[in-house]
């Protein structure tokens, strides 16, 4: 039996070794080839968060020299922070309306081109009047940005690793407070502030060029109308999980928002330690968003009921701890550690409950976390005025974080009641067609 010759068949069924080396190989090859593709696509999606995150918080950081170079005082200056953020709100859903259908790297290239242009305007301004609108068109492509930009992140990677795709994309905005942010602080003061503006039009402009040579083609959903888009509105889910985050994450830029005041008058340490807490901060945004891509590939329903809750505890720590001082700097560090998982895994349920509306789900996040930017510090700023004290903010995130997890818990229960509808149709189906 041994010796019989193996049949035609069998024969030509059976690949030389030489050919089943080469396709191991092969295939060995293919792998961390791919591996590599989807990183510097990642990293380069990354790369128009870092800007973003630059421009959006280093006015902060020039805020006395812009106002001195336009001829008004700090507090009417600080209009134009205000004019960014009203910006990305009303940017997050009319350009998604407007580019669902867009091939989406093309529609990327676009919106960072776009981002180039106004920051270049901003560089330009020589009046007040004209640095409020240009920081106004600056954000209006914000939150399309990153919500096409995790689209797109989450499409190249298995199912099991959406959540640290999503979380490697909102990393740049992290990195951006941490290096970014007093980078381009630095260059402001020393060179005039319009410097700052300029180095992130060229960092818009060097995102461009890595997303055309790294990131791969990405098609438009063509069956998307701007009516399709916009019954994301009529669906209960969405609006519950932007509540989620305007709510919840108000808390942490009621604290945010005050941390310099906090530190030195009730804390009674000097200046110099502000830029200190400034990088706690940034670190822990780092270090939240890290932890929350892997949290997502977990559970997006437990994370943010950890980031909700989690942050709510953090506040409770930094109203009792601002007496002491340093003691207060690994409290700022978690609450904004807890804050970016809770940031992760709202922009992920986004991009669920939207169904079709993906574009405009997606996007819909910024919109939600400024207008959480806009309640907490304008929430903080009337407990001072009202004679609390610089204390009295945290507090006020602790309320917000309850509400907060409050809503959380909502969503979640919508989302289960959802999953479990949607599982026993199948199940029906089948049964009226075996009947």
């Amino acid at each position: 039996m041994d010796d019989v010759p193996p049949t035609p068949i069998e024969a030509s069924e059976a690949p030389p070794v030489s050919t089943v080396t080469t396709a191991a190989h092969q295939a060995a090859d293919d792998a961390p080839r791919s591996s590599r593709r989807v990183t510097l696509a990642v990293l380069a999606l990354a790369m128009g968060g870092f800007a973003i995150g630059t421009t959006e918080f280093v006015t902060m950081g020039l805020i006395r020299e812009m106002a001195d170079g336009v001829g008004v005082s700090i507090p009417s200056a600080g209009h134009v922070i205000s004019a960014y953020a009203v910006g990305v709100v009303v940017g997050a859903p009319v350009l998604a309306y407007f580019g669902a259908r867009w091939p989406r790297r093309a529609l990327l290239v676009v919106l960072m081109l776009v981002f180039a242009l106004f920051n270049v305007a901003t560089a330009l301004a020589t009046s007040f009047e004209m640095l409020v609108v240009a920081r106004f068109l600056d954000g209006l492509p914000h939150g399309a940005y990153f919500g096409v930009a995790s689209l797109v992140a989450a499409s190249l990677v298995p199912e099991g690793r959406k959540g640290r795709a999503v979380a490697a994309v909102m990393l740049g905005l992290s990195v951006a407070n941490v290096v970014g942010v007093p980078a381009a602080t630095w260059l402001g003061q020393h060179l005039g502030w319009r410097a700052a503006y300029w180095a992130v039009a060229l960092l818009s402009l060097l995102t461009v060029a890595l997303i055309v040579a790294c990131v791969p083609s990405c098609p438009g959903d063509a069956e998307a109308t701007g009516r399709r888009e916009l019954a994301a509105f009529a669906n209960p889910r969405v609006w519950v999980t932007l509540l989620a985050g305007a709510i919840g994450f108000g808390g942490m830029f009621a604290v945010f928002s005050y941390v310099a005041p906090t530190v030195t008058r009730v804390g009674g340490l000097g200046d110099g330690a502000v830029p200190v807490f400034l990088l706690a901060f940034g670190l822990g945004m780092v270090a939240g968003t890290w932890a929350a891509g892997r949290l997502a590939d977990w559970s997006v329903s437990h994370s943010l009921v950890i980031g909700a809750f989690g942050m709510g505890l953090a506040l409770l720590a930094f109203w009792l701890l601002s007496p002491t001082g340093w003691g207060l700097l690994p409290v700022a560090f978690t609450v904004t550690t807890l804050g970016s998982v809770l940031v992760v895994n709202l922009q992920l349920r986004l991009m669920d409950v939207a169904g079709d509306a993906q574009t405009l789900g997606a996007a819909l996040n910024h919109a939600s976390l400024n207008v959480a930017n806009a309640l907490g510090a304008w929430l903080g700023g009337l407990v001072i005025a009202a004679g609390a004290g610089y204390r009295a903010p945290a507090l006020v995130g602790v309320g917000l974080s309850v509400a907060g997890v409050l809503v959380v818990l909502v969503a979640n229960r919508m989302q289960a009641a959802h999953a479990a509808r949607t599982a026993q149709r199948p199940a029906a189906h089948s049964s009226a067609v075996t009947s």
